[in-house]
């Protein structure tokens, strides 16, 4: 890529460029180059796209189901064909590595299908009726035009788990991205413009925070679908609580992995590497917590030092390349800030924590993966830092272990590595996280299955799987009875 993409905006079916003030992003590999450059949406483009939604909403609600499942199976075909060449694109304007990349556009094109077919499952209930001549049917229906906020980190996947559901069910969508990636969110609103989307179902608009804010508050809203972090999630939810505008939102996670002393060793190293460090650490499910019981805890921690220190760190279009940068200048400072906090709470830094000082890792923002060993509490087991960053400590038994795990403010995610059955069991009714992996990584979510956080790692219905037609439908309950006979 050596020329920069024109950011546009589409509204009412029309590719346009924005009004609003000069925006770009850049490769965290060489921040020097620009990705996608153009001007920002304002509030007036935002009032233009709600309003062309509402305007699209009642044809879109009476398309039959089978015919807008229809336009996302055309349009997963068209991301599918891309994935090589928007992965890189991925890869080149996110971050995460070139393998990564291509792989998470794959996963948005079996989003897409998975809604696509939509059509061929249960749409609504009969029950009977306690009167003669009469059943009482349960229908669904669209709510009417959504917002949806993505965040970086999954800047198409997460966008496709969002707006697959909500068109399928019948809503319009009106999208802003992170401002961070907007090349990969023209690349999905081109290919369901492509597939023949009608205009004005779908409308993304480009910004930072004052669009995001024009958006969440327009009063033609029915609903508001959200990733990010907790402060915003809850401040979004807070003002659509005032309006009764219903709101969906996946925050922040701060997950643990529990290595307990009968597990597999070399799985539980290899699956806590994966979810410690894949994506640069920058996913809301990503291992940032370990818990090593004290049988295990000294081997165990000075292979996965060992490992860590390992990583080939380098530019994720590089085919050797395990681990590229974090997003930009500022999450990196932030890393090192929390590092450098930890540090003087007595942390022990068993593998990376330097900042690096030559050549193409001091140029990106790169940030070395770093395992630290805590003694006792510290900023770094509460906060949640976004990067390659993984705090470890020690139990004594599975309880103290499990307890731990529990420790947190959050609640998304977990992942506990033992081949004792029982203590598999104890885990699963004991830790509180919406998403519970037995002897794999804490990362991870499939299409057809409901995912979203517990404590202040959600609010409102999970997504995907059949949670996510609790959030973009309601229900209307219908009491039918004929004439009398003749």
């Amino acid at each position: 890529m050596t020329d920069a993409t024109e950011l546009r905006h589409l509204i009412a079916g029309e590719w346009q460029p924005g009004h609003g003030d000069s925006i770009s992003s850049v490769n965290p590999t060489h921040p020097s180059v620009v990705i996608a450059e153009g001007n920002c949406a304002t509030a007036a483009d935002v009032d233009s796209a709600v309003g062309a939604a509402g305007e699209a909403l009642t044809g879109w609600a009476r398309t039959p189901i089978h015919e807008r499942g229809a336009v996302l199976l055309a349009a997963a075909a068209v991301v599918e064909r891309n994935a090589e060449a928007w992965g890189l694109e991925l890869a080149t304007e996110e971050g995460k590595t070139k393998a990564e990349g291509i792989g998470e556009v794959r996963r948005a094109a079996q989003i897409l299908r998975y809604y696509g077919n939509e059509g061929d499952r249960q749409a609504g209930e009969i029950f009977a009726s306690p009167r003669a001549g009469e059943q009482i049917l349960v229908t669904r229906k669209p709510v009417g035009v959504v917002a949806v906020i993505t965040p970086f980190n999954f800047p198409i996947a997460i966008p496709a788990w969002k707006i697959a559901p909500a068109l399928v069910y019948g809503n319009t969508v009106v999208w802003k991205p992170a401002t961070t990636v907007p090349l990969l969110a023209i690349r999905l609103a081109e290919a369901l413009t492509t597939a023949g989307l009608p205009p004005g179902v779908l409308n993304l608009v480009i910004g930072e925070s004052p669009i995001g804010e024009a958006l969440v508050e327009h009063p033609d809203l029915a609903a508001i679908s959200f990733t990010g972090s907790t402060t915003v999630g809850r401040r979004i939810a807070a003002s659509a609580a005032a309006r009764g505008v219903p709101v969906q939102a996946e925050m922040g996670g701060k997950n643990a992995a529990v290595v307990l002393d009968d597990a597999d060793i070399e799985l539980a190293l290899d699956q806590v590497m994966l979810g410690a460090f894949r994506s640069s650490g920058q996913k809301c499910t990503a291992t940032s917590r370990l818990i090593v019981t004290e049988a295990i805890a000294d081997r165990f921690l000075s292979e996965l030092a060992t490992r860590v220190d390992a990583l080939v760190v380098g530019d994720p279009t590089d085919e050797a390349t395990q681990m590229g940068p974090v997003i930009t200048g500022a999450a990196q400072r932030s890393i090192y800030g929390g590092l450098g906090t930890a540090m003087g709470q007595d942390a022990e830094v068993l593998a990376g924590g330097e900042p690096y000082f030559k050549g193409l890792l001091a140029e990106g923002f790169f940030v070395a993966p770093t395992l630290v060993e805590l003694a006792a509490p510290a900023d770094i087991w509460s906060d949640e830092l976004f990067g390659p960053v993984l705090a470890a400590r020690r139990a004594a038994d599975a309880d103290e272990a499990f307890a731990l795990a529990n420790d947190s403010d959050f609640g998304l995610s977990a992942a506990i590595f033992t081949q004792d059955l029982t203590r598999a069991l104890h885990a699963v009714e004991d830790i509180d996280v919406g998403v519970l992996h037995i002897n794999s990584e804490s990362a991870g979510a499939d299409p057809h299955v409901p995912f979203g956080g517990a404590k202040k790692s959600g609010l409102g219905p999970k997504e995907q799987g059949t949670a996510a037609r609790e959030f973009f439908t309601h229900t209307t309950t219908v009491y039918l009875r004929g004439g009398n006979a003749n």
